[in-house]
């Protein structure tokens, strides 16, 4: 198995990352094979459907890179073109693979590129722009994520004084590439919504506010589009006082625990998931054992919760037990640059 590891590159960011790295994995040993140095910030990464490719956004710039996974692992670079938006953020193949959205956050806007024949890029053919509250404002997309039947984009959009705070639902034509839009709701003032996960059964979206420091729980209607709100819980202790950016929100593989991480509060939030109502309860909090944890994930086998602590130039493995949802640190930790997305093949 491999593992590839993106980071922060530029001085703006404070960063140490020096491109993007590929480990040959076995079990908790990371082997670095590869430092693959590529424009600034490879900063969120996607494989396409079929893992043959990587694709990564460019952070601060507007760019998006494709590179061809080859057999021992390590990549090559194919192209790279224009995201069609400043600083984009976020990038998901299509359900067909014939397409990757990226969402840009200043840029304020969602693109559509297609998959060439050689796995490379091609140009925008699509830009979904998100009005802001003025003419000249945006509303910042932090994301962009399918449903589970691909025929939705969900795309959480921050205000930062010049749009909207909202989760926007795009209907996506699979064929063409193109985003309409169909429904949005807005979120509570000042919640700045950041993140989503969608329950495996379609039904339940959960959303990290960045600056509520919650997680909205949404009922998801794939028939319709739409999105019911019916939870709010904060994600931070209540007897916490400081400050805190909440950043990204994940679903157990077996659906029954929610986990969140708290940026300057440096902490995972655990939560577990009503079967029935899908509501949340708090199960408690644990360190991350560094600084700023912008990015986590689950390991492929499903067993082990993985975090990018991006201040700390470390990634920390836990177990998470499956019955309790607890999580134990593992005594694991890969020293790397300033990372801030991971993925397996």
């Amino acid at each position: 198995m491999f593992a590839y590891v993106g980071c922060r590159t530029t001085e703006h960011r404070n960063a140490r990352g020096k491109g993007i790295n590929v480990y040959d994995v076995n079990g908790h040993d990371w082997k670095l094979i590869q430092t693959f140095p590529i424009l600034d910030n490879p900063s969120y990464f996607c494989l396409d459907r079929n893992k043959n490719y990587l694709y990564t956004v460019h952070g601060d710039l507007n760019d998006v890179s494709a590179f061809k996974i080859k057999e021992d692992g390590t990549i090559e670079h194919l192209n790279t073109v224009r995201a069609e938006g400043k600083n984009p953020v976020y990038v998901v193949p299509s359900i067909n693979n014939k397409f990757v959205f990226v969402a840009s956050l200043q840029g304020g806007a969602v693109a559509t590129l297609p998959i060439q024949e050689d796995g490379s890029l091609g140009d925008a053919i699509y830009v979904a722009h998100i009005a802001g509250l003025t003419p000249e404002g945006v509303s910042h997309a932090h994301q962009c994520e399918l449903d589970q039947t691909g025929n939705w984009l969900l795309v959480p959009t921050q205000g930062r004084h010049i749009g909207y705070e909202r989760v926007y639902v795009f209907k996506v034509n699979n064929d063409t590439g193109e985003l309409v839009e169909h429904f949005h709701i807005d979120a509570r003032t000042y919640a700045e919504p950041r993140t989503l996960a969608v329950s495996k059964d379609n039904k339940r979206v959960y959303l990290m506010n960045e600056k509520g420091n919650s997680v909205t729980y949404y009922r998801f209607d794939d028939q319709a589009g739409t999105l019911e709100p019916r939870q709010i819980i904060p994600s931070i202790p209540e007897t916490y006082t400081g400050q805190g950016q909440a950043s990204a929100v994940l679903i157990s593989p077996n659906q029954k625990f929610l986990y969140g991480t708290n940026r300057i509060h440096e902490s995972v939030v655990s939560y577990r998931i009503n079967e029935e109502t899908g509501f949340l309860t708090t199960l408690g909090y644990d360190s991350v054992l560094g600084l700023t944890p912008r990015f986590f994930m689950f390991s492929p086998d499903g067993e082990d919760l993985i975090i990018a602590n991006e201040d700390f130039d470390t990634i920390r493995i836990f177990k998470a037990d499956p019955v309790t949802g607890a999580l134990t640190f593992s005594g694991t930790t890969i020293e790397t640059g300033s990372p801030t997305t991971i993925v397996f093949k």
